[in-house]
């Protein structure tokens, strides 16, 4: 498989399983389609914590299946979310970048991943290589130092 989900990913049979275990996913259109529940399961918290989003991002809210904390369970197979296809877009230009271009660079470390850009935001920011090029602001001589108390 690719790089991206390789690296991230080991098999499930590598890894102690979940307490609770996570059922087979359904609808997997990008993600391989032997990605077990507990693989579907991490790469989504990775995502989660890449993005700084919830489930509820992607996933559709199902009124009609209600958990016992009182809320609504997440329809995961739901297609019915923008973002969600906003994901698969971005998982295959991922796993593009990955397969294409690092995988074919010596020592290119580790693959580029959805926090590379986003570093925790749904909507990166955006770079502004004027800022970076700007000298840090000068500080007044001892504006380093910590104040001694009186």
């Amino acid at each position: 498989m690719a790089v991206l989900t390789t690296v991230l990913l080991a098999p499930a049979q590598a890894r102690p399983p979940h307490e609770h275990g996570h059922p087979d996913p359904t609808n997997l259109k990008v993600l391989p389609k032997d990605f077990t529940g507990d693989q579907v399961h991490d790469l989504m918290h990775q995502w989660e914590a890449d993005l700084g989003v919830t489930c509820k991002t992607c996933h559709v809210e199902n009124p009609k299946d209600i958990a016992p904390n009182g809320r609504p369970r997440l329809n995961y197979a739901d297609d019915g979310k923008q973002e969600k296809a906003s994901a698969r877009v971005m998982y295959k230009m991922l796993e593009e970048i990955n397969v294409n271009y690092v995988s074919k660079i010596e020592n290119s470390g580790l693959p580029v991943t959805c926090g590379t850009c986003h570093q925790g935001h749904l909507n990166p920011e955006p770079f502004n290589a004027e800022e970076r090029k700007r000298p840090p602001q000068a500080q007044p001589p001892g504006a380093d130092k910590p104040a001694i108390p009186k």
